[in-house]
């Protein structure tokens, strides 16, 4: 039995417009801002939910840090790494980890630094 089930992820950040919007090129799906926009819903096509909440304060992770935790990251699966990767470039990600051309993933940071992948998987 299970107690509950998973109702959105959800990202701080400085800026939840500009981070959905962001989300919403890549993923596809509809931005619902809610009140003041402190809080930002992207629902996309499958379904699910990935929420974007204000934090004046936000810092983002940094990549590689093996004092610090990266925290959680987004796996975003591609049917073509190549394309995805300029697609996400295009649209303000920076790339962290994308060098070895021999993997079947590489590691970007969203516009708000969050770390994701792209995985050809």
């Amino acid at each position: 039995m299970t107690v509950a089930k998973l109702g959105a992820v959800v990202l701080d950040c400085p800026d939840p417009r500009a981070l959905a919007g962001f989300y919403a090129e890549v993923l596809g799906g509809t931005v619902e801002v809610e009140g003041d926009g402190e809080w930002v819903d992207l629902k996309v096509p499958d379904g699910r939910t990935l929420a974007f909440q204000a934090a004046p304060g936000f810092v983002p992770p940094a990549w590689p840090a093996p004092e610090q935790s990266q925290q959680f990251h987004l796996d975003l699966t591609v049917e073509d790494l190549d394309a995805a990767e300029q697609a996400v470039l295009a649209l303000g990600a920076k790339p962290l980890d994308t060098d070895d051309s021999s993997r079947s993933w590489r590691v970007y940071a969203d516009p708000a630094g969050h770390p994701f992948c792209l995985c050809a998987c």
